[in-house]
């Protein structure tokens, strides 16, 4: 990382204004050598009726994390990720509270990476264990 990790969140927060991550409040709170992660409250806002995290919020959440992971990771201000491919297993639900998105990378390559997300609760249960293919593509000016 050429950056500190302050620079980093501060960088990948700022980024969120005006978006559908700051729709759903999400906030990025930790970043390391080979992963980064974010938060995101759970209430009526990305509920599904019967008052439980709606699975689409928690894609939103994943491919939001993975794909700040991969602008971060790949040291380049000359590129643009976008997603290729998203699969999610839900496995707990969750009423309120917050839920965490821990992203890492799995394969790291010039033009597609592979991400592992994990989404857990504030007790650290897992509730959705996410796979994110990204693009890596050169800005065209």
């Amino acid at each position: 990382m050429k950056y500190t990790k302050d620079e980093i969140l501060a960088g990948c927060n700022k980024m969120c204004q005006n978006t559908l991550m700051e729709t759903l409040k999400i906030e990025f709170t930790d970043v390391g050598d080979d992963f980064i992660v974010a938060r995101m409250p759970v209430t009526s806002r990305v509920h599904q009726p019967d008052g439980v995290l709606h699975g689409g919020a928690s894609v939103a959440l994943a491919e939001s994390v993975g794909s700040a992971g991969a602008f971060v990771f790949l040291n380049s201000e000359e590129i643009i990720i976008r997603g290729l491919e998203i699969a999610a297993n839900h496995v707990k639900s969750v009423r309120d509270g917050y839920v965490y998105a821990h992203a890492s990378i799995i394969h790291k390559g010039r033009t597609t990476q592979l991400w592992q997300i994990k989404i857990t609760n504030e007790e650290g249960a897992l509730v959705s264990l996410v796979k994110l293919t990204t693009l890596t593509l050169p800005i065209k000016n």
